[in-house]
């Protein structure tokens, strides 16, 4: 993620920007709308992304954001504690994109499951952090209950499902923690 050496000046024209021209010196929502224009209409993705993009005002990508957002393609929003990675210390986010919320369990039109993950996993060594089992199913059983409506609740600190209505009064920013309290 952050990409900023994608050779961006020479797609300004491209068939995949459906919800905007991504900036040229980041690719992050160039890479959201190419999975998304790849995604079959039942289609599902689940894609690693930086915090910032959750967040940014950056010329094209809140408005893309905003875009992605209004058309429903935004199912479930997670917040990665940081030092999950080798490579890279700073926390991202899970985005989880579908094509058709009415698939695969309840109809979740117009719903953004957000979690808030920051405070699971356990440090291995100094510099890496690990996900127990315990604590991807905690998240796998979180988002199955949602998706079907068995058994979910939000829960504070952790988990909340938000209308689109409720993330526009937050101005369309998809950090989980807005939601779920802290």
């Amino acid at each position: 993620f952050n990409d900023s050496d994608w050779n961006g000046e020479k797609y300004r024209e491209d068939v995949r920007w459906k919800y905007g021209v991504p900036p040229i010196g980041n690719a992050n929502f160039a890479w959201f709308q190419h999975i998304l224009w790849k995604m079959k209409p039942d289609g599902q993705a689940g894609v690693v992304m930086a915090n910032g993009a959750s967040t940014s005002k950056e010329s094209g990508e809140e408005e893309i954001r905003i875009q992605m957002i209004q058309d429903d393609v935004v199912e479930i929003m997670i917040s990665l504690p940081s030092n999950l990675f080798s490579n890279v210390t700073v926390p991202a986010t899970l985005w989880f994109l579908a094509k058709n919320k009415s698939k695969n369990g309840r109809n979740r039109k117009n719903e953004i499951l957000f979690i808030d993950a920051r405070n699971l996993g356990t440090m291995e060594t100094r510099v890496l952090k690990v996900l127990t089992d315990e604590d991807i199913q905690k998240v796998q059983d979180t988002v199955s209950s949602w998706r079907t409506g068995e058994g979910y609740e939000d829960i504070e600190g952790y988990c909340k499902s938000s209308t689109t209505e409720e993330i526009e009064k937050n101005g369309f920013v998809l950090t989980p923690g807005r939601y779920v309290g802290f």
